[in-house]
């Protein structure tokens, strides 16, 4: 160390790499975790384990799932611990969160009607959490060097790829260039020379399973070309767009309706809670639907005689308007039932910014 360079305390906290995998692998088993505990209670009748007075609620199960899923990388340095953990702690927190109407009520209802709209916005700040991991970078030599220290720690268990050698040489290239003191450079070039014989001896010859993931690609590439993808955006933004239609005009038609098409606009699958026992929030949920609704199917039209960046914009707003306004009411009225519409309205958003970024 250079004498005349001052010790520097670091107590900024840095982002561990594939950070928005792992929360993102936490979000997709929180939300399947919630989805198929209610289906399979649903299906049979909400059993219960235990007899008398006893009863093993499932929230002790996500206790215990959370736990192991705190203590396994205090315990082991592999990096797909991390991987493990991020599943067990998201259908831990889906286990325990299914259960909040029970802790919110003095009679432990675990039906509860606003326990659903708990569980969608613990789901929607996981998601905002999400973005906002995503949208940092790593500008500081310090963070590029602890990541690349924790890839080196993996590669002592086994050679690395060729890919692998890649990324770390760019990171560590990335450091020399931008160290903040020459020491930073130095480790990175030392780090550089150790990497380099396991580089010249790391191969990825082609096998059978690679070449089926590569052709698997090139399909699935063909289904969501531009022209596809636009295609299944205006199909899917009409379709959510009458959805959102369907209980206001049952609401505001009923008197003109035959009565076998009333029943069918006013059906629901599973628990729902009567608009009479909340009628200011089931106004604003009617509000709040048909302007959705006619944003929706405004940004159908637009995709379907090509006005491709209005609509998608337009779409853009309306789904993340869906998302953040009226899906927490419709949780609140209609309970999970509203769980497939919901995962349908966020893969529309997914693929409105992929096309969005296609056609800027």
């Amino acid at each position: 160390m250079d004498p005349t360079e001052k010790p520097e305390r670091v107590t900024r906290l840095v982002q561990r790499e594939s950070a928005e995998r792992y929360l993102l692998l936490t979000l997709l088993s929180f939300a399947a975790s919630v989805s198929l505990t209610r289906l399979f209670l649903s299906l049979s009748n909400y059993p219960q384990i235990g007899n008398g007075d006893l009863h093993i609620a499932h929230v002790l199960w996500g206790g215990l799932l959370l736990y192991t899923a705190a203590i396994l990388p205090l315990l082991f340095a592999n990096r797909r611990v991390y991987t493990i953990s991020a599943l067990l702690a998201g259908s831990g927190v889906g286990l325990f969160i299914d259960e909040v109407g029970k802790f919110i009520t003095q009679k432990n209802d675990y039906f509860a009607p606003v326990a659903a709209s708990i569980v969608y916005v613990l789901f929607l700040l996981t998601i905002a959490l999400l973005v906002h991991i995503r949208r940092l970078g790593r500008t500081q030599a310090r963070d590029e060097l602890t990541n690349v220290f924790e890839n080196i720690r993996e590669a002592l268990h086994h050679p690395i790829t060729s890919r692998e050698y890649l990324r770390l040489k760019t990171s560590l290239e990335g450091v020399v260039n931008s160290a903040p003191t020459r020491r930073y450079a130095d480790l990175a070039e030392a780090l550089l020379k150790f990497l380099e014989p396991d580089a010249t001896r790391s191969h990825n010859p082609p096998n059978k399973l690679g070449i089926s993931i590569g052709l698997a690609k090139r399909k699935i590439a063909r289904l969501f070309s531009d022209r596809y993808l636009r295609i299944y955006l205006m199909l899917g933004l009409l379709a959510i767009g009458l959805l959102n239609l369907k209980n206001p005009l049952s609401i505001l038609l009923a008197r003109w309706l035959p009565p076998n098409l009333s029943a069918l606009l006013g059906m629901y699958a599973g628990r729902h809670v009567e608009a009479a026992t909340s009628p200011l929030w089931s106004s604003i949920r009617l509000i709040l639907e048909v302007g959705v609704g006619v944003l929706l199917l405004t940004a159908a039209g637009l995709l379907a005689v090509k006005r491709n960046k209005q609509g998608a914009a337009m779409g853009y707003v309306a789904l993340l308007l869906s998302l953040t306004t009226v899906d927490i009411l419709l949780f609140y009225f209609e309970q999970f039932s509203t769980i497939i519409t919901t995962a349908i309205q966020f893969l529309l958003l997914i693929g409105i910014v992929v096309y969005q970024r296609r056609t800027d």
